[in-house]
């Protein structure tokens, strides 16, 4: 797995910088783990724009992934390949267990076609291994983490993702997320051993503006060069500047750094924020 750049013997290919997919075993999908995916650009049921600048891209379907590995204690699986996932910036793996059932799961670091995994209380410490919080040593690397027992993992799932276990109190385990903020977690809630593979994919660069049409994204428009109607920043004669102490937001909302989170009730589970810098949200 890395990344490679190409010889510019065209002008998109200059900086262009993308995943060379060593890691890639198998190229079709598993036709029964498929799911049509309808394309919304950014709307809503309503048919309100909710998510702004998206529109067309490639037809793909979607890859039923098991989160919900919590479900299979005690089961082992020997992993089939590892593929591609077009809606998701990690790797997926194909995995079978003993009883024939084949599943989708998030592509651990190192993993490889050939090797077994096994979820429950009493699996080993190994990578792509399922158990729940209370039975990892403190200090492990995990993944794929759950909120809420049986609802299956909802944090830590982007390529190179990873979590420390750092302390446990009662009926919670700590956990250092990749954002840098230590929450409390139910120690019942199950992770996933490693860290989530494909790394690199923070040092892509897209080259070219058709590749961002490709993936659904269509052109954005700065707001100083909007008129005053559209945006807060638009108006004025020339080159000027914004005209305001902070920028804000198309709905004059402050942007760049302003604290957006509202979620009173799971402030409980927070030890310890994490670092607010220019460009952030908290």
């Amino acid at each position: 797995m890395g990344i490679k750049s190409y010889k510019p013997t065209t002008p998109s290919q200059r900086g262009l910088v993308r995943p060379d997919f060593a890691e890639i075993t198998k190229t079709e999908p598993e036709r029964k783990l498929l799911a049509p995916l309808r394309k919304r650009a950014g709307r809503n049921r309503e048919g309100k724009v909710t998510t702004r600048h998206r529109g067309g891209g490639h037809k793909q379907m979607y890859r039923i992934i098991d989160f919900k590995r919590g479900d299979k204690k005690g089961k082992t699986a020997k992993v089939i390949a590892i593929e591609y996932d077009p809606n998701r910036s990690a790797r997926i793996a194909l995995v079978e267990y003993d009883g024939g059932e084949r599943c989708y799961i998030i592509w651990p670091e190192g993993l490889k076609a050939g090797d077994s995994i096994v979820t429950g209380p009493t699996a080993d410490i190994k990578t792509g291994n399922a158990l729940p919080l209370r039975v990892i040593p403190l200090g492990s690397m995990v993944h794929a983490i759950e909120l809420q027992p049986g609802k299956g993992a909802q944090i830590v799932r982007t390529a190179g993702g990873v979590a420390q276990v750092l302390a446990r109190e009662e009926k919670y385990t700590q956990l250092r997320l990749p954002s840098g903020e230590i929450r409390r977690v139910l120690s019942d809630c199950y992770a996933t051993i490693g860290q989530v593979g494909n790394a690199e994919h923070q040092n892509m660069s897209i080259g070219k503006a058709g590749r961002n049409r490709w993936l659904g994204w269509r052109p954005s428009v700065r707001g100083k060069v909007m008129s005053p109607r559209d945006h807060p920043h638009g108006g004025g004669e020339g080159r000027n500047p914004i005209g305001m102490p902070g920028p804000k937001t198309k709905w004059g909302k402050p942007a760049r750094g302003h604290k957006t989170r509202n979620n009173k009730k799971t402030n409980v589970f927070i030890v310890k924020r994490r670092k607010i810098g220019y460009g952030q949200v908290g």
